[in-house]
């Protein structure tokens, strides 16, 4: 049933701020971007990413009703080569702590910030990761 990512979805109250800040830590520019009916900026995404999943920024005005003002849910995982080296550079862009990096065993290592915006960023070592990118087809 579930494939594969097709959008994590963030909110910003400060989109154009929301896309400097992921242009400098993915290095990316995002591929997409839709104004608000007032031309303000309403949405980006990027490609991210060995599979090119997409992250999109919202600007939060379009959030669900109900939506907790502080880092709460589900955290999402992205793969990274270097865990330290990953979460040392997102708090030097200005990310604040949210987890440490913890050692889960078996070569697993996780760790997550809040970024300037308020959505919880989770970057992990994964062994399996690795090893599933070894066997997948090239694009």
């Amino acid at each position: 049933m579930l494939r594969g990512f097709a959008t994590i979805s963030f909110y910003a109250a400060d989109l154009e701020a929301a896309k400097r800040w992921y242009t400098e830590v993915l290095g990316i520019e995002p591929y997409f971007n839709r104004e608000n009916p007032d031309g303000s900026l309403g949405y980006i995404e990027f490609r991210v990413g060995d599979y090119q999943h997409e992250l999109g920024v919202i600007d939060s005005r379009y959030a669900p009703a109900g939506r907790p003002d502080v880092p709460s849910g589900a955290v999402t995982f992205w793969h990274v080569d270097d865990l330290q080296g990953a979460f040392d550079r997102l708090l030097s862009l200005g990310a604040e702590e949210y987890e440490p990096p913890v050692e889960r065993g078996e070569g697993f290592v996780t760790a997550s910030v809040v970024d300037p915006f308020g959505n919880i960023l989770g970057v992990m070592y994964n062994p399996h990761y690795v090893e599933m990118l070894k066997t997948a087809p090239a694009t």
